[in-house]
């Protein structure tokens, strides 16, 4: 079955094309959302948030772009909106004792994931200390750094995904390689190390 033969299925919510599609894909959206989000538990509930959507919203993909290249933009977005909602649930947790309602938002180590198949680091410890820092960056960085340095896509699937020209990926990679060495260089500086 040929991408548009497949894709037709998708939109006649063909079961037999939704098992081919978590199939081919289960693990890739996990993986991406995994980057983003390194904490499996969230990892697996933002996957299936991402399927989810697929599945909504098939009958409006135009074929403009690849499916893997809307998929992964999903997974993106999804992770994003995850991250944002969580760090709002972050600002206003001063409030939650004021108001009796004593729910942790902070745990003491979010980050749970380092078996991550992009990250080949030594030990856990130094995947949560890139990982926070990763998370520091602008966005747009930030998105482009763990599409290729952390999933392994190249420049032209980045630009592809999020919908940016290749120069301006080579320039937000560019920025972030920076924003990273200063942004760990203050850390390991501050630690003594």
């Amino acid at each position: 079955m040929d991408e548009s033969q497949f894709l037709i299925a998708l939109k006649e919510q063909s079961q037999a094309a939704y098992a081919k599609l978590l199939d081919d894909y289960q693990r890739k959206v996990f993986n991406t959302c995994l980057s983003f989000v390194p904490n499996a538990e969230d990892a697996e509930d933002i996957a299936q948030e991402v399927f989810i959507e697929i599945y909504n919203s098939v009958k409006k993909f135009k074929g403009d772009s690849k499916l893997s290249t809307w998929i992964y933009r999903i997974s993106v977005n999804k992770s994003l909106e995850f991250i944002r909602k969580r760090n709002t649930k972050k600002r206003f947790g001063f409030m939650q004792p004021i108001s009796g309602n004593a729910i942790p938002v902070d745990r003491s180590s979010y980050f749970t994931e380092f078996n991550h198949p992009g990250i080949q680091l030594e030990d856990k410890e130094r995947n949560e200390i890139l990982f926070k820092a990763i998370n520091q960056l602008p966005e747009s960085q930030k998105v482009v750094f763990t599409l290729h340095k952390i999933d392994g896509f190249s420049y032209k699937e980045v630009s592809e995904i999020t919908n940016k020209s290749i120069s301006s990926i080579e320039s937000l990679l560019f920025r972030a390689r920076k924003n990273l060495k200063d942004i760990l260089t203050k850390f390991y500086k501050k630690e003594g190390w």
